[in-house]
């Protein structure tokens, strides 16, 4: 039962298992900074006056917006 519980929990085809928000969103702005993330996404929690903490308030009431992060995450990070 224990090895049939393992593999329901793994996720192998989803890129984003185990992979916070807030990782994802320091992730991004340590590669590219607020001002290339706000060109690649242009969303204000990106263009004024942006944090990690006002970023991810935002991203986790805008479904389209963290499909958008969490997309270019994927695209920058998760290459096979």
């Amino acid at each position: 039962m224990d090895d049939e519980m393992k593999k329901i929990g793994k996720q192998p085809n989803n890129p984003l298992h185990g992979v916070t928000l807030a990782t994802i969103v320091e992730q991004l702005e340590g590669y590219y900074g607020w001002d290339v993330l706000a060109d690649k996404i242009p969303i204000r929690c990106f263009e004024n006056n942006p944090s990690i903490k006002s970023s991810l308030k935002f991203l986790r009431k805008t479904n389209w917006a963290r499909t958008k992060v969490e997309d270019l995450y994927i695209r920058t990070f998760c290459r096979d």
